[in-house]
């Protein structure tokens, strides 16, 4: 790292930036892994004859574990640090993944896709990691490449698995494509214990005082945090019931009943959890130098609800959209034109991060959703009328501004309390997949055009409350086991 702030990525030599390296590259091969099997959906299909609820079926376990282990990945990596999490979540991603790649019935598939799904929670580790070891002013374009160039994993996969598959050959080229990407991730999740470091040589790694929930420091905020668990919920009894007999047909309605049941009394044991970790904060007080506002964590929430929550929405969708739009394109050339949506991801986060540092979080946020907002209404306008050109370069655009929001959401929550950063970017990666399961329940009932005009519209008002959130400013404060007091520059 250069004296003027600048960032030269191939200074190897440079701790921060080895350490950058090695861990987008475990989230690249966590995103291989959890949607390794999208591209090769043709050949699973073929081979075990499923029908076309079966697959849909597939796709929505994918993602169903996802948001709760976001949480619980968010509380193992504050209590335990990012270089043993990462490692074990990669090095079990292999079993998992070889497993589905084993499978000999659908209900097989069904299983490993599910528990694939908690692979999806790698991103929050390396939150932590990465704002461990980079300064304020440089943490928003370094976490904005660890998310844009590890988020890629899923386009690589994509590129290349079915040319794996076919280089095997035969019926079971696919699994032997599927088993590489898992042997691949196991072998980095050793080398990644190895080579990672929770924090620089000398640096403290910061836990918070007990597990099971975020510290608050008031009791508008414990309820404000009890509230804002509720959409999670709500997202997997959303799940739960794609999955029914009014969905895909893969579960009972009396099991369906009985998950909401569950969710219900999970519910209940969250709240009991987070009363016992607050209990001594609400009843005895916290010193001003240890107080945030959870105000911060449920904006950064929203946010992300808007920009991931519709990007997975619009990346599922909008092959399908261009193919329905235009007349004479094939399946392939609209997944082609469609694919632009995803590859910005490579500039846009680190861009966006890069925004965060150089104009000030909150006004780089502000900006990145407004333009998100009016990409979408842009997109609800795009008929067959259109030039094919000019449609894909409205996508592309819009696009820019999502996946640079992103950049920008996590440029602060680094920021916002060391100690619990694994927690607080795990309730925004939740926030993000129950954003997407929110769009894509509401594209199941509206045409396309609706689709991106309600998705404008909740980014109108999401915008709105980003002008609440407070510029993180000079320090904060995280105590020491001896009781001394740190101070974090977050300028």
């Amino acid at each position: 790292m250069s004296q003027d702030g600048k960032m030269n990525l191939l200074n190897f030599a440079d701790p921060k930036i080895k350490m950058l390296h090695v861990t987008w590259f475990a989230f690249f091969l966590t995103f291989v892994v959890w949607f390794s099997h999208a591209p090769l959906l043709v050949f699973i299909k073929e081979a075990f004859d499923l029908s076309s609820a079966q697959v849909k079926a597939l796709m929505i376990l994918n993602v169903a574990l996802t948001i709760p282990a976001r949480i619980v990945i968010g509380i193992l990596v504050d209590k335990y640090g990012p270089r043993i999490i990462y490692s074990c979540l990669l090095i079990s991603s292999a079993f998992i993944c070889t497993g589905f790649a084993m499978a000999d019935s659908f209900e097989q598939l069904a299983l490993f896709r599910f528990l694939l799904g908690f692979v999806g929670a790698g991103f929050v580790i390396g939150i932590r990691l990465v704002g461990e070891w980079f300064p304020a002013k440089q943490v928003g374009i370094a976490e904005g490449i660890y998310g844009g160039w590890g988020n890629f994993g899923s386009a690589a996969g994509a590129m290349t698995l079915p040319t794996i598959a076919l280089m095997f050959g035969g019926d079971d080229g696919w699994r032997y494509a599927l088993g590489l990407t898992g042997v691949i991730a196991g072998c980095y999740g050793v080398f990644f214990y190895i080579v990672a470091r929770n924090t620089p040589k000398g640096s403290t790694y910061f836990k918070p005082k007990k597990s099971g929930g975020l510290e608050v420091t008031s009791w508008k905020d414990f309820y404000f945090y009890l509230f804002m668990n509720i959409p999670m919920y709500i997202a997997l009894a959303v799940l739960a019931w794609k999955l029914s007999p009014s969905g895909v047909k893969l579960l009972t309605t009396e099991t369906m009943y009985m998950m909401w049941v569950g969710l219900v009394v999970l519910f209940f044991v969250q709240v009991h959890s987070i009363w016992r970790v607050n209990k001594e904060n609400l009843t005895h007080g916290v010193a001003d130098i240890e107080k945030y506002e959870f105000k911060q964590v449920a904006i950064l929430d929203l946010s992300y609800f808007v920009t991931f929550g519709s990007e997975l929405a619009v990346v599922s969708m909008l092959p399908l959209f261009f193919l329905e739009t235009f007349e004479g394109l094939s399946a392939v050339q609209a997944g082609m034109l469609a694919s632009g949506f995803a590859f910005m991801n490579l500039v846009a986060r680190p861009t966006g991060g890069w925004f965060s540092d150089k104009f000030g979080r909150r006004r780089s946020l502000m900006i990145l959703v407004g333009g998100l907002a009016v990409g979408y209404m842009v997109l609800s306008q795009v008929t067959g009328a259109w030039a094919i050109p000019l449609a894909v370069l409205a996508t592309m655009c819009c696009s820019f501004f999502v996946q640079a929001g992103e950049g920008a959401v996590f440029a602060i929550v680094p920021l916002v309390k060391r100690r619990m950063t694994g927690q607080i970017a795990g309730m925004a990666g939740a926030y993000g997949n129950v954003g997407a399961v929110t769009y894509l329940t509401v594209l199941s009932f509206v045409d396309y055009s609706t689709f991106f005009m309600v998705i404008a519209a909740s980014a109108g008002v999401i915008f709105f409350a980003t002008m609440f959130l407070t510029e993180p400013k000079g320090h904060m404060a995280e105590v020491n086991a001896d009781g001394t007091v740190e101070l974090i520059d977050v300028n």
